[in-house]
């Protein structure tokens, strides 16, 4: 247990980051934070109320004056400097992130905290590359010039599921491009958006650039939506909340950015390599246990394939190694909750009245005489024999399930992909250039991976199409959303009385 964090102790004068300071909550209830691999609570904390809202986003609107007026290089400046402190706490942000969350401690170490230094690293270059049109005469008498300008105080609404990296993805960007931002954690994992906080105040951030409110969406979330000082909403989680979330922000008329649900389909040509998409179908629907909105959820194989891609993922399955997370040979950790272990457990004893579960289905059982037995985990999952109208294909599971269905010709494999909802991401897997591209273009989706599942890098966008929502994560498409573009027209001529003026008043000089 010494290798775990000590978040009572780092966290000890509350889980909110205002104006440069730690302080508790004010909201008068109490939140535990459970270690999802042992069911023990690690830290309990009060949650932000109203008060701690509007304290962050005074603390944010008052230094804008000062980060919004900064110049591009000197922002690039600090997160460069954030980004190394990002990094001399890679240990303390992995172990956090794999106690907070159950992650296996390698996919924090080698996932999760080098991304989200990398993030921070591209932003730092970012913050120097405002694009826009060349100033020129695009009317014979007047210079035109874009001006890209921050937007103001952001409010941003991060899911449970990756907390470092949502903290990154959505910080980032903003602070590159001059805004301030309130942040709100899922109130059950603040450990490393409080880490990232801390980091960024020794790196020289601003005190009030960046808060952090630990609180429930219905009080803290949905205040800071409808906060009439802020000026755009970013959120991250389900569909459903996405809507609400967008009904708040309309009151006060804001830019909204949403990344919402997904459940992407994994479509396998029978010209595929069956070894590279067995192995690419485990690792894209079990990453972080199932519980990421690119996750393969929905494989789709040509019925020559099908069998043996069947026997493939379900012999692979049956080799990966539940256990400790801060076991370096742990795979899988558990979900985040028992609640949602007991969610997914009840999608797939649904589908046993229409399906079959070809392997899983099932809690591990650890003996009673170890911590992981009041763990929330879940056996990786593959069903087969589901109709594609069915819950278990249609519904977004957030969990290690996969299913997995036949199609006969390429037309009927691109239409069942299609055939959801959702829009967040696909992959196509063939040998064939032409199949590919073809799939890329037909599928819709806001990421179409060709012969691998998940990878994600700086340089690219993140974001989905449909009910799984619009705007972008990572990139200099991200850096975008959060400027606003300003035209400003110089007149050239010091004539006083213009030509256009006689279609006003007068006639023509």
């Amino acid at each position: 247990m010494d290798q775990r964090f000590d978040a009572t102790e780092r966290f000890a004068e509350g889980a909110q980051f205002i104006a440069g300071s730690l302080r508790s909550g004010s909201s008068g209830r109490t939140q535990a934070v459970v270690d999802p691999a042992t069911g023990e609570t690690v830290y309990s904390y009060e949650l932000a109320g109203e008060a701690e809202v509007d304290a962050a986003v005074d603390a944010a609107r008052r230094a804008f004056a000062d980060w919004g007026g900064a110049t591009p290089g000197e922002r690039s400046d600090t997160l460069h400097r954030f980004a190394a402190a990002l990094a001399e706490d890679a240990g303390d942000l992995a172990r956090a992130e794999s106690l907070n969350c159950g992650k296996p401690i390698k996919l924090s170490e080698e996932f999760d905290v080098p991304g989200s230094i990398d993030n921070a690293a591209f932003f730092a270059g970012a913050a120097r590359h405002l694009e826009g049109k060349a100033a020129g005469e695009y009317s014979p008498d007047h210079t035109s010039v874009i001006r890209r300008e921050p937007i103001g105080v952001v409010g941003s609404i991060a899911p449970w599921n990756y907390p470092l990296q949502m903290a990154a993805w959505k910080v980032l960007p903003a602070l590159a491009a001059g805004n301030t931002i309130v942040l709100k954690p899922a109130e059950i994992t603040p450990f490393t958006s409080l880490l990232f906080a801390q980091a960024a105040q020794r790196a020289g951030l601003p005190d009030g650039a960046l808060n952090i409110v630990s609180g429930a969406g219905r009080d803290a979330g949905e205040r800071l939506v409808g906060h009439p000082s802020v000026a755009m909403t970013s959120f991250t989680g389900s569909t459903a909340v996405g809507k609400r979330v967008a009904e708040i922000a309309t009151g006060t008329v804001k830019r909204l950015h949403l990344e919402l649900g997904g459940k992407a389909p994994f479509v396998v040509f029978d010209d595929a390599d069956l070894e590279a998409a067995v192995h690419g179908a485990v690792a894209g629907a079990l990453i972080n246990t199932g519980q990421d909105c690119t996750a393969a959820t929905r494989a789709y194989v040509q019925r020559p394939l099908y069998d043996a891609f069947v026997s493939g993922v379900a012999d692979l399955m049956a080799t990966v190694r539940l256990g400790d997370p801060f076991d370096p040979s742990t795979d899988l950790g558990p979900l985040i909750s028992h609640a949602q272990r007991d969610r997914v457990a009840a999608f797939v004893d649904r589908a046993r009245a229409y399906a079959t579960v070809v392997t899983g289905g099932e809690a591990p059982d650890f003996g009673p005489h170890t911590e992981l037995a009041n763990g929330a985990y879940y056996r990786p999952t593959l069903i087969a024999g589901a109709a594609q109208d069915s819950e278990i294909v249609q519904s977004e599971i957030f969990g290690p399930v996969l299913v997995v269905l036949p199609f006969d010709s390429d037309d009927e494999g691109i239409a069942l992909a299609n055939d959801s909802p959702y829009g967040l991401a696909a992959s196509a897997w063939s040998r064939d250039v032409y199949r590919t591209g073809r799939a890329t273009r037909e599928i819709n989706a806001g990421c179409v991976w060709v012969n691998d599942h998940i990878p994600i890098i700086s340089e690219m966008p993140h974001g989905g199409a449909k009910a799984s929502g619009f705007g972008k994560d990572m990139s200099a498409y991200s850096f975008e959303e959060y400027t606003q573009v300003k035209h400003v027209m110089y007149d050239n001529t010091a004539v006083a009385r213009k030509d256009w003026h006689r279609t006003v008043f007068g006639d023509r000089p």
